[in-house]
C-alpha cells in the first residue's frame, strides 16, 4: 500500500521529508531479487530519488526538513517569502503618491537570497536548497 506521492522533477517544491519517506517506500517495495528490481516499475524513480538525496543532503537540515525549489519559480517564492516574513508599510498598498510608484526588485532579491542556496540536479532540471 502506497502512503507517498510519486516525487518528480515537475513540482516547484519538494520537501526533502517527502523524498526520504518515498525512497523508504520505494526500497520496501523493491523485489529482493535483483533481475526482478532492475525490471521493476520502481527502479528508475528509486535511482534518480536515491542521486538527488545524495547530491542534496549537503543541506544541514535535509533530513529535518528542507525544500527544493526549482530554479524557474525561485523568484516567486523569493516574493512569497518577502510577503510571509516581513510587514511592509501600509503606505505602500496606499495608492498614493508617492508610494504607487514604489516596487521592489523581486528578481534583484531573489539573487541575494540565492547566495545562501546551492543548485542540486534532479534528473536534469535545477533545483536549490538552502545550505547555510
Amino acid at each position: 500500500m502506497k502512503t507517498t506521492h510519486t516525487i518528480d522533477n515537475t513540482e516547484d517544491l519538494i520537501d526533502s521529508r517527502d523524498v526520504i519517506a518515498r525512497i523508504e517506500e520505494l526500497l520496501d517495495e523493491m523485489p529482493d531479487d535483483d533481475a526482478d528490481a532492475r525490471r521493476w516499475d520502481g527502479w528508475a524513480e528509486l535511482q534518480t530519488l536515491e542521486k538527488l538525496a545524495k547530491e542534496a543532503e549537503c543541506a544541514p537540515d535535509w533530513s529535518y526538513g528542507e525544500t527544493l525549489i526549482r530554479r524557474s519559480y525561485f523568484v516567486d517564492y523569493t516574493e512569497q517569502l518577502i510577503n510571509d516574513c516581513y510587514e511592509l508599510p501600509k503606505e505602500m498598498n496606499s495608492g498614493q503618491w508617492p508610494y504607487r510608484h514604489m516596487t521592489i526588485d523581486y528578481e534583484a532579491a531573489a539573487r541575494e537570497l540565492e547566495h545562501d542556496y546551492t543548485s542540486v540536479d534532479f534528473d536534469g532540471v535545477e533545483y536549490l536548497i538552502r545550505y547555510v
